[in-house]
């Protein structure tokens, strides 16, 4: 019986992070034309011709700025503030955690590369179980979603057989690891107390290739603000499992400010971390060829949006 329940919950969960990810694709895709209301008002003035026109270069030629390359080892956290955008004064405040000072981190020094090798290999172990049609596929191992061609399944349920062969108790302590070093991490470099920080949904595993999108689960490019898109953000990081230039081309993280683009080039074992506001719009380029791998690992100041680290079942 207890088992039961336990499913039942996960299968519960597991339909509410599909609704989630479908929220926040069609946000994604709105505030590609939309953007920010700093970028309105640039836009405003100008005719659609020019304004569609003007998105675009942004997106595709204006890179003014390499923050990390690929190449490059940074071993504390390399740190660039930015404001902190007015939307925070719409927010419910959460001393402790609700972000006073606001910017983005890259630091090489939190995850070792032979741990983001064995997070690849269990990213690949259990994506191989399905997959999206297209070039974008999640896994999230807290409530089980797995893309599947065009769908999500709950991959507890569908592998229930299985599940133990693909997955260990040693993957899911190394993953509990690597998030409790990340969200220590933030916490120091913002000056945060981390028990007021909370692990949040969607905390994912992400596969992109450069298979043409069937469905808007696979167009992840778009710019978005996470805060917007996924509600319970209050800091975001990126975990990569591979390498830029190495393992595919293209694929690297833009943050999109008023006075230019700035790039993460991906690095297996790097952290990429910011504040989920609107001061940091941002993208992630198409890929251009190979496969690219990552977690995504989502922070929340409201214990009311806290998940748990997730089980075996």
């Amino acid at each position: 019986m207890a088992a039961q329940r336990r499913g039942s919950a996960r299968n519960s969960e597991s339909a509410a992070i599909e609704r989630k990810i479908k929220r926040g694709h069609a946000q994604r895709q709105a505030s590609a034309w939309s953007g920010p209301r700093g970028y309105l008002l640039v836009l405003m003035p100008l005719a659609a011709c020019c304004s569609v026109g003007w998105l675009y270069l942004s997106m595709d030629s204006d890179i003014t700025e390499t923050l990390v390359r690929q190449g490059e080892i940074v071993l504390q956290p390399r740190i660039f503030r930015v404001p902190c955008s007015e939307d925070y004064k719409n927010y419910k405040r959460y001393p402790g955690c609700t972000p006073q000072t606001c910017g983005r981190a890259v630091t090489d020094g939190v995850v070792t590369r032979e741990e983001a090798q064995m997070l690849r290999r269990l990213a690949e172990r259990g994506l191989s179980l399905g997959g999206s049609d297209g070039g974008a596929s999640i896994m999230d191992l807290h409530s089980g979603a797995l893309s599947m061609g065009k769908q999500f399944v709950n991959i507890y349920r569908y592998f229930s057989e299985q599940i133990k062969e693909v997955f260990s108790e040693e993957d899911f302590r190394l993953y509990w690891a690597v998030r409790s070093r990340i969200q220590r991490t933030i916490a120091e470099t913002f000056g945060l107390d981390s028990t007021h920080m909370y692990l949040t949904k969607p905390t994912f595993f992400s596969r992109m290739n450069s298979t043409a999108a069937k469905t808007t689960h696979d167009e992840y490019w778009h710019p978005h603000i996470d805060k917007e898109t996924y509600g319970s953000f209050d800091y975001t990081s990126l975990l990569y499992l591979s390498d830029y230039g190495v393992d595919f081309g293209g694929g690297r993280f833009i943050f999109m400010d008023a006075d230019g683009n700035r790039t993460v080039e991906p690095r297996a074992g790097r952290v990429s971390f910011f504040s989920s506001g609107s001061e940091n719009l941002h993208r992630v380029e198409k890929v251009e060829w190979g496969t690219r791998y990552a977690i995504t690992v989502s922070f929340t100041c409201d214990p009311a949006h806290a998940i748990d680290d997730p089980t075996l079942p």
